[in-house]
């Protein structure tokens, strides 16, 4: 049994690694009180954008950060239409997801199948020895680790540090933001930035650590489970740790349960962490307990004169 289990939790872990980062992300621009729906098309596009830097460079560090930066670039569309235009976010988020599905369909053409440099399992010092725990977790490349640190880090920034605050506090009450002094303008831009990054971040990892090639739908529904997520983990980084696993270990069963030959259509499997989101959900509103969504999202806010 463990000779299954074990590959099957490793796998989770590195399943999940970028759906953690798309949905935190996410999590970053709805906690400045902009609705983000594009992260289907942003991780896609930084998918690309790591992929042919890596390829042309031989740098896969610099792919990734080259992935986060056109994540960034990317949802400074949605920022522009949102914040300084005060478009539709649902609207924007959705014609987002298209055009970086189509401009990744139509660009990525030439190198569907072409390898590039990219992150090798690097076993952890001393922390892989550990039994059983060093195989699962201490056994990925060094992105997956980088993963690891990433919550805590989202946490101390929204717990500790006055910009996480004021970010927080734009999200909840812009106005009241605005006549503290704040900027709430400046801090939904940069709520929206920082989240493109990471999702970006998330794109990079599937081209660079999870594939280490380049296929078109290389995202694969992952920027919408992104969306969903944020819900199920009631916008704290913790519990959208649980949740990305939760869909990585989804992912890498059906695939291990194909690979075995199964005839269970792979698709009701996939089903299984939506359904226990809208589960979570119900019960949550049954027992009256308080969802954590700020209260402004996707409320759009005049710009300062």
């Amino acid at each position: 049994m463990g000779e299954f289990l074990i590959p099957l939790f490793a796998a989770t872990v590195q399943s999940g690694t970028p759906i953690l980062f798309a949905t935190l992300g996410e999590m970053m621009t709805e906690k400045g009180g902009v609705l983000n729906l594009g992260v289907e098309g942003i991780m896609s596009v930084a998918a690309l954008a790591a992929f042919l830097t890596s390829f042309a460079t031989g740098s896969p560090w610099l792919g990734f950060l080259a992935g986060g930066t056109a994540g960034l670039l990317f949802a400074s569309l949605h920022g522009f239409v949102c914040i300084t235009c005060l478009g539709n976010q649902v609207v924007s988020g959705l014609a987002l997801t298209i055009l970086g599905l189509g401009v990744t369909n139509f660009l990525g053409v030439p190198y569907v199948g072409l390898p590039a440099p990219g992150f090798d399992p690097f076993p952890f010092p001393l922390l892989s020895s550990i039994p059983v725990l060093g195989d699962i977790f201490f056994r990925h490349d060094m992105l997956v680790y980088v993963s690891f640190v990433v919550p805590f880090i989202f946490w101390f920034f929204f717990r500790r540090t006055s910009l996480g605050l004021h970010v927080a506090a734009t999200g909840e009450m812009p106005a009241a933001a605005a006549a503290a002094g704040l900027k709430p303008v400046a801090l939904r831009y940069f709520a929206v930035l920082a989240g493109g990054f990471l999702m970006g971040l998330g794109g990079a990892y599937l081209s660079l650590a999870y594939t280490h090639l380049w296929t078109n739908g290389l995202a694969g529904g992952r920027g919408w489970i992104a969306v969903a997520l944020v819900i199920f983990a009631f916008w704290r980084p913790g519990r959208a740790v649980v949740g990305a696993y939760l869909f990585g270990g989804v992912m890498a069963f059906q695939l291990r349960l194909q690979a075995m030959g199964t005839h269970i259509p792979s698709s009701l499997l996939l089903m299984l962490p939506y359904l226990l989101t809208i589960l979570v959900l119900i019960l949550s509103a049954w027992r009256g307990r308080r969802i954590d969504a700020p209260a402004a999202l996707g409320t759009n806010i005049e710009p300062e004169g």
